[in-house]
């Protein structure tokens, strides 16, 4: 971010925290047709890797339909499979970026995650991949964002043009934490699928409050 227009964040959601099978996949378009939401990062916790193969193969479409990116994480192999729009680099560890920028980019988005320092950052950053997520999937379990999440978030919107997500909390009620550090897009799981009912209805409230945030700078 290079100068003070208001940014109106964008909604990324991590699909770690839902089941397999139908449940998992109607849960997640619920979300979808509720509000808008830039892109899905699919991820294999908890899923075996057949599982994880046909929740993919049940989503992608699905997500792509909404008008979404799915970026499916760390599961080279099933990315290809499936026609994700773009493969997510957890590792934290340049090896590991680099080759995925070889493999995929830029046929598809390639995103990377784990570099926890301004240092291991840009040199991330140094390899061009589409964005930077500063938080870790699943680590979302606490109400308030990770303050170093937030921090690193906050220093890299204001000096970096590559897009960066950050990772917000577990409550909606902290959201604003998440949006005042100018970051494009920010990641939620536990705040939108912590439970099982009201999905769409905080989908609504993220939007909401991007929308309230960016009138009230705006203003």
């Amino acid at each position: 971010m290079t100068d003070d227009a208001p940014i109106r964040p964008r909604l990324v959601l991590a699909t770690t925290l839902l089941p397999e099978g139908p449940e998992g996949v109607e849960r997640l378009r619920v979300a979808l047709e509720a509000g808008d939401v830039a892109s899905v990062l699919i991820d294999p916790a908890g899923h075996s890797a057949a599982a994880f193969q046909d929740f993919c193969e049940a989503v992608v479409p699905m997500v792509q339909d909404a008008g979404a990116a799915a970026i499916v994480v760390e599961d080279t192999r099933c990315a290809g499979r499936v026609k994700a729009d773009g493969f997510h680099a957890p590792e934290g560890t340049i090896e590991a970026l680099g080759e995925a920028m070889a493999r995929f980019s830029p046929r598809l988005i390639v995103g990377t995650s784990g570099f926890n320092t301004r240092h291991d950052a840009l040199e991330a950053g140094e390899r061009m991949p589409d964005y930077v997520l500063f938080g870790k999937l699943g680590a979302d379990g606490e109400a308030e964002p990770h303050r170093r999440n937030l921090d690193l978030a906050e220093w890299w919107a204001s000096i970096v043009e590559i897009p960066c997500i950050v990772q917000g909390g577990g409550d909606l009620a902290t959201l604003p934490q998440a949006i005042a550090t100018g970051a494009e897009f920010i990641l939620l799981s536990r705040a939108i699928f912590g439970q099982a009912e009201g999905v769409a209805e905080r989908v609504a409230e993220a939007n909401r409050l991007f929308d309230e945030a960016v009138a009230a700078e705006a203003a």
